[in-house]
């Protein structure tokens, strides 16, 4: 394991490698829409010419080639599986098709060196990176990726594949809410820096996120109660659907009535704490390695 390198795999803007290098890390960061790995690359383009960030524009795919890859107009959307692509469509995205460059995830482990912490996040494909841990001796200290929220039995087959690789201890972190994330002083992973994330990014890592960590059936357990809510709350929840097929019916007029409400009752960020309340969002499962 190469203790000062991580894997950024699902790049996006460079919310996420941008932290981890002003933390002192060198990255290697994976990211499949070219568009978006563009951008990166002018964001941090020092640190790209410095050699301490490589970018990777191909999909995590199991074979070498190319791969269908669907794009979505709200860009952290963009994805290989057609199931995916079928519900950004359902919550209203435009998406469009087109072929990108795949890699296997355990190329990238033989040339880059197995890192102390691996983000993933790449819609629907996370797998495919943890299973490739399964031919290797050596593994991350520290992993994460985004836990899965339509189906509890998949969600049981990551915990069962993370526990087969020897991560046994949790964090369920709220993505929705890192931006309320504080970073500790003095610094437990890298050096500090007071660094405020921005919304859609990963957070804190390793030794630095808060709250304890869990044993698997405590983990399951925060999952269950989250599911529950899903059920109700979630993008294919009862109250979601009802509200989607209202707003179908007359956009326009709902669209007017609820700004027209919004400017009457609250400001802004009001409505966004409520919202953050309410809305079950998104998590991350977190998990260490106990050798």
């Amino acid at each position: 394991m190469r203790s000062d390198l991580i894997f950024d795999v699902g790049l996006h803007l460079g919310e996420d490698s941008e932290f981890y290098l002003k933390k002192g890390f060198r990255v290697v960061a994976v990211e499949a829409n070219p568009a978006n790995a563009a951008a990166a690359a002018r964001r941090l383009r020092s640190h790209v010419e410095a050699g301490r960030l490589t970018i990777v524009n191909k999909a995590i795919a199991r074979h070498e080639g190319s791969v269908p890859f669907f794009v979505s107009d709200l860009s952290v959307w963009g994805t290989i599986d057609p199931r995916w692509a079928e519900r950004n469509r359902r919550l209203g995205s435009s998406v469009s098709e087109i072929s990108v460059p795949a890699v296997p995830f355990s190329s990238l482990l033989n040339e880059y060196g197995v890192p102390y912490y691996m983000k993933i996040d790449i819609e629907g494909a996370d797998l495919l990176c943890l299973e490739a841990l399964l031919e290797s001796a050596d593994r991350p200290a520290f992993v994460s990726l985004e836990s899965n929220k339509t189906s509890f039995d998949d969600l049981v087959r990551e915990f069962c594949l993370l526990q087969t690789l020897g991560y046994k201890k949790y964090k369920v972190v709220p993505q929705h809410r890192v931006q309320e994330q504080r970073l500790p002083k003095p610094a437990r992973e890298g050096q500090y820096v007071d660094h405020v994330f921005e919304e859609g990014s990963s957070g804190a890592f390793g030794k630095e996120l808060p709250s304890d960590w869990l044993s698997l059936e405590q983990a399951l357990d925060v999952h269950m109660r989250l599911f529950r809510k899903y059920r109700t709350l979630g993008d294919s929840g009862t109250v979601s659907s009802v509200v989607r097929e209202v707003l179908k019916s007359k956009p326009g007029y709902f669209v007017w009535k609820g700004a027209e409400l919004a400017r009457a009752i609250a400001p802004r960020q009001v409505l966004r704490w409520i919202k953050s309340r309410l809305d079950p969002g998104w998590y991350d499962t977190h998990a260490m390695r106990e050798d």
